[in-house]
């Protein structure tokens, strides 16, 4: 099967820190991370790491940091011919620092303001088509362009844009704080009456199946009619950056092998679980091998 992701493409350093910064005071950092990330770029490189088929969509800048993208991505089997490269912009770069204590982070994002209305010429049928929610006008269009793709929406913020978009997808697999404020109800896992509410009002808004991680709790689902909870594995976490990049990307993973949803989410959260031991954004993508050797211990 063939993935187009549509969306957003950083260059990340990440910065170790024993405790967040006090205002107007010099620190000094004993080392630091750098490599590319970003939603849509990370689940591509996840994508073309474990051997799929996979083609990103994204805008970058002609600079050192685009170079970098284009650089990371062709080592890892991501086809870049529909990157769009803007003389006018820099490449977005995105500074994290993450608490060594609770592997907590910080991200300040540098990025230029991007208009995208370029009509791209796709020469491919994509099977499934992933959106982060970042370039508005490429994701739609990509959606309406293919309309017997399997859509799926990264719905981490929330956002008219990003809402508009999860009415069009397939799968809307969205955060905790995506669910609450577009359900307008507070998850309580102590009250599964929260959790009935909440699914109710997102599918009155979505018609897609509806997804919610949960972070290191891993994540709530809908099936046969039934609500349930997945949870993540058990590590000791360093870095949780791009623990949610991960996921999708491993979700669309086990979309593209038509495997059934919960060895899908199964597959998600061990891989999101497992990147969290790493330190750094992309370069946290477990193995599919390591994968797939918990999912069989904890089948």
């Amino acid at each position: 099967m063939k993935v187009l992701c549509v969306g957003h493409s950083s260059y990340d350093i990440s910065m170790p820190i024993s405790d967040f910064p006090k205002e107007n005071t010099k620190n000094r950092l004993a080392s630091k991370i750098e490599c590319v990330g970003g939603p849509s770029l990370t689940a591509s490189l996840l994508l073309g790491k474990w051997d799929t088929e996979v083609y990103l969509t994204s805008v970058i800048g002609n600079d050192i940091y685009g170079d970098a993208v284009i650089k990371a991505l062709k080592e890892n089997n991501v086809n870049t011919d529909y990157i769009i490269r803007k003389e006018e912009i820099e490449t977005t770069r995105t500074f994290i620092l993450v608490n060594e204590k609770n592997a907590s982070r910080t991200l300040f994002n540098v990025k230029s303001p991007i208009e995208v209305s370029e009509n791209i010429e796709y020469k491919i049928e994509p099977d499934i088509i992933l959106v982060d929610g970042e370039h508005y006008n490429l994701a739609v269009s990509a959606i309406k362009k293919f309309p017997n793709a399997i859509r799926v929406i990264d719905a981490g913020k929330y956002n008219q844009e990003i809402v508009k978009i999860a009415r069009i997808c397939d799968y809307v697999v969205c955060s905790k704080e995506f669910a609450e404020l577009a359900s307008k109800e507070k998850i309580d896992f102590s009250d599964a009456d929260s959790l009935k509410r909440v699914f109710n009002n997102l599918e009155k808004e979505f018609p897609g199946n509806i997804l919610i991680t949960i972070e290191e709790k891993g994540c709530i689902y809908k099936l046969e009619d039934k609500i349930k909870m997945m949870s993540g594995i058990k590590v000791r976490a360093k870095d949780t950056t791009s623990a949610g990049d991960i996921f999708h990307g491993a979700f669309v993973y086990g979309l593209s092998k038509n495997l059934p949803l919960e060895k899908c989410l199964k597959i998600a959260n061990i891989a999101a679980g497992l990147s969290v031991k790493v330190m750094g954004s992309s370069v946290s993508i477990p193995d599919v091998v390591e994968v797939y050797k918990i999912y069989e211990k904890n089948r």
